[in-house]
């Protein structure tokens, strides 16, 4: 018996129910329990109470389906607007879409009209995570090639993540990241990151191997390009920085030196965390060795430089509560490092200037397409089947210190 019959008999009997005798009652609900399928007791109460107390819960309820607020005409723009920046996460993109959509209409990028701009700035991050989630990207990992240096402990402080309270830019967590396929023998690139742990300012540079002399050239070459001085570095236990030449230059030039607790990444979390979604996103994880390969990498990171310190947005943590179990975490509103650099009042005001003006003629979109292009390429220098080296013919930099 479908469900409106049962509803039109329960109609038909619910009267003659209620005004029938005891035993005439009985037979009744054999009746209509023989009927309707229905338990005794549920039968009872349903010819018990009026069939209109529970007619709304009863009527059968037609579900209209919800109307697409954000439909087409919006999610194409937005995924351009993801791709164009580099693919950020939807809580650093969705504060940023106006001054990115106003940088692409400056520059002829993007054409939106008036419905589709509102709707894309009225938009919720939840909205935007699950318009993009079919699309984002997956993860994978690399390999770990830092070896310990044991000599200059006791010269370079440690210092924790708790202990960067300069209110200022210029200090920076530096960390290699190895382009070394699946396996850690013979020579190949790595990617030395630096980031600013009060603004978020990232550089990156590519050298061929991890000796000290390689990693203090590459800080050089970054040094001269900071629109600001560099104050202070902070490095891993890594013998690359842990040693007699990087100690000595950091000296020479008024170079605050410290180091992170072994073992303890979130000492260095700025930097890991650009490690993870700068230099991998867009390098990956091939191996990569020699002159071309390094110099195409340092192309790449040109450009990549100017679409993260003026394009990508990055949340600072302002406040962390503990209830319990449970910690809640407080982050600012996204700005990108060229913005809290502005905030804190570096760099002077003309070279400042003249750097603003660098900026409003800046074309994300074109930076992405140049860099897109030069990623394309970049699979001409990988190295697919790496020759095996025997790791006793090798020169660790563990033995060069124990040699000095």
């Amino acid at each position: 018996m479908s469900i409106s019959a049962r509803r039109e008999l329960r109609q038909a009997v619910f009267k003659r129910y209620r005004a029938a005798s005891k035993s005439d009652k009985s037979k009744i609900l054999n009746e209509f329990v023989e009927a309707t399928g229905h338990e005794r007791k549920y039968a009872i109460t349903l010819l018990n109470r009026p069939p209109s107390a529970n007619a709304r819960s009863a009527a059968k309820r037609i579900v209209l389906p919800r109307r697409r607020r954000y439909g087409e005409e919006v999610e194409q723009p937005l995924r351009t607007l993801w791709a164009v920046s580099g693919q950020l996460c939807p809580k650093r993109l969705v504060p940023f879409l106006p001054d990115l959509i106003a940088a692409l209409e400056r520059c002829d990028e993007i054409t939106l009209c008036p419905r589709i701009r509102q709707k894309l700035l009225g938009m919720s991050i939840a909205t935007a995570e699950r318009i993009l989630s079919r699309i984002r990207r997956s993860q994978e990992h690399g390999l770990s090639t830092t070896a310990a240096g044991t000599l200059l402990r006791h010269q370079i402080p440690i210092r924790t993540y708790e202990d960067w309270t300069e209110g200022k830019p210029g200090f920076f967590e530096i960390d290699l990241v190895a382009h070394c396929g699946n396996t850690v023998l013979g020579e190949y690139i790595h990617t030395l990151t630096m980031t600013d742990s009060f603004t978020g300012w990232t550089e990156c540079v590519s050298i061929w191997n991890k000796s000290r002399f390689s990693v203090i050239s590459a800080i050089e070459t970054v040094r001269k390009r900071l629109p600001f001085p560099l104050l202070g570095i902070d490095s891993d236990n890594g013998s690359e920085f842990i040693n007699h030449p990087l100690k000595a230059y950091c000296d020479e030039h008024k170079i605050t030196f410290t180091r992170s607790r072994p073992y303890k990444k979130n000492d260095q979390c700025h930097v890991e965390q650009k490690n993870g979604a700068v230099v991998r996103p867009l390098i990956g994880y091939a191996r990569y060795e020699g002159e071309q390969a390094a110099a195409h990498l340092n192309q790449m990171y040109v450009v990549d430089r100017l679409c993260i310190n003026f394009f990508e947005p990055s949340m600072k943590l302002i406040d962390k509560v503990r209830t319990g179990a449970k910690v809640k975490k407080v982050y600012d509103t996204p700005k990108t490092p060229w913005q809290r650099l502005k905030d804190a009042g570096a760099p002077r005001p003309e070279l400042q200037q003249k750097i603003q003006h660098k900026y409003l003629a800046l074309n994300p979109a074109k930076l992405r397409r140049e860099l897109d292009d030069l990623e394309r390429d970049l699979h001409k220098h990988a190295v697919n089947n790496p020759v095996p080296v025997d790791p006793s013919t090798l020169t660790t930099e563990a033995t060069l210190d124990e040699q000095e």
